[in-house]
């Protein structure tokens, strides 16, 4: 879901060949949910392999991924751990709303409709296990580093970053910032597309931790309590009737007195946990260092057993993302100062 900052933050715009060489870490999880959401068949039917697994984060990461490689990125991939106690709730809300999508799929399947039908396919999502660990398998295949979170996919993106391991997390949402990520890439994609209905285009964007500090006029702490107020995933909706403009002015005319702030906007009424239980999470939240990140070449024959022995994939997709890796060579470490000092 993600906070509600878009409206308060400056995005500065980037040409995709500013990225090459530069490595970016991904939040895996949102990018499968892309993937399951959107490729489907016209009925709203995930893709799958003849034995009715599903295959579309493959076909995702195959494409987009193999894409993304062949023009000089370095892509990390993180996977979430063990969720924070307080987006019980959350998981909760989405599961209802999915088997509510669920039933109206099947009203709309019995009279035919095959826009409803995709509709509330798209709605009903999810990622098991099976849909990780297939993913985690391709990605490995593929020669890319995968990192397993202790707990939320995004803070453990947002600490590689902060130690300097990589240039950008690449997410779309702004919780990312709660967790303090120096620098998002966002809208990371392989075409300027349009947005739907629109004739504005989709373009490459980054944002800077410190500049939106900055022109926020707020320290990290503030920024916390300003996403706690508008709403994060710990506490949807945030206060109700309060917007990211009116608790941006809040913040600032508080301070760092956010007890009388949350206070004044009567927290208690709208939540049974302390805000405190939520901005701990953003300060605390458990990260590792227990990671590699190196990049090997991809192992065709591998590639092949596992996408088109085992899932179905057509030998003529394979080849073609194979194709577009053969320009890449990981091989080709890049000297460190040991190297030359020795």
């Amino acid at each position: 879901m993600g906070i509600s900052l878009s409206k308060l933050v400056d995005q500065k715009e980037l040409d995709f060949s500013e990225l090459k060489g530069k490595i970016l870490v991904v939040d895996t999880m949102n990018m499968l949910y892309q993937f399951l959401t959107t490729l489907r068949m016209p009925d709203g039917k995930p893709l799958a392999d003849n034995q009715g697994r599903i295959t579309a984060h493959l076909v995702g990461i195959l494409s987009r991924v193999t894409g993304l490689i062949s023009k000089g990125l370095k892509l990390v991939f993180v996977f979430d751990g063990k969720p924070p106690e307080l987006k019980a709730d959350e998981r909760d809300r989405r599961k209802k709303v999915k088997e509510t999508a669920q039933e109206k799929y099947e009203i709309a399947k019995e009279r035919g409709d095959l826009v409803d039908m995709r509709k509330y396919a798209q709605m009903t999502t999810k990622v098991d296990q099976g849909i990780i660990d297939d993913s985690k398998r391709l990605l490995e295949i593929l020669g890319l580093p995968v990192v397993q979170a202790p707990s939320e996919g995004e803070a453990q993106c947002a600490y590689i970053v902060k130690k300097g391991d990589a240039d950008y997390v690449v997410s779309q949402d702004f919780d990312v910032f709660l967790f303090g990520a120096p620098q998002v890439l966002r809208n990371l994609t392989l075409s300027q597309s349009k947005k739907k209905g629109t004739l504005e285009s989709i373009s490459l964007k980054t944002i800077d931790q410190q500049t939106l500090l900055s022109e926020l006029k707020l320290t990290q702490d503030q920024l916390i309590v300003l996403g706690i107020l508008i709403g994060t995933d710990f506490n949807r909706g945030g206060i109700k009737g309060l917007g990211p403009m009116k608790g941006l002015k809040l913040v600032r005319e508080f301070g760092d007195k956010f007890d009388d702030l949350f206070t004044y906007v009567e927290w208690d009424k709208n939540f049974d946990f302390s805000w405190k239980d939520v901005f701990n999470i953003f300060k605390n939240i458990p990260v590792t260092d227990d990671y590699v990140l190196d990049w090997t070449n991809v192992d065709a024959d591998k590639l092949k057993s596992f996408l088109v022995d085992e899932r179905n994939f057509s030998v003529d997709r394979v080849d073609i993302a194979l194709e577009k890796l053969s320009k890449v060579d990981f091989s080709k470490k890049q000297k460190s100062l040991s190297d030359f000092f020795g």
